[in-house]
């Protein structure tokens, strides 16, 4: 598994937080940096995804561990 250079964890979060904390964490990496969302907002399941698209990201990897929904985004 490709290792996140940088983890952000948004647990407890309610939408929109866990994007909105996700924009900003993802704009301190380079290109090609990945970033591993934590969240337990179920929103995220959709809303990551669609905003990683949008945006031109990657998603590398999206799992449920228990309650926390784990990402793994790749920056365009």
């Amino acid at each position: 598994m490709t290792q996140p250079a940088r983890t952000l964890d948004a647990s407890g979060l309610a939408c929109p937080m866990p994007i909105v904390r996700t924009r900003q964490a993802i704009e301190d990496l380079a290109s090609g940096d990945i970033l591993e969302v934590i969240s337990t907002d179920r929103g995220s399941l959709t809303d990551i995804p669609s905003w990683a698209d949008t945006l031109g990201h990657t998603l590398v990897d999206a799992r449920q561990e228990g309650e926390r929904f784990v990402y793994l985004i790749k920056k365009g």
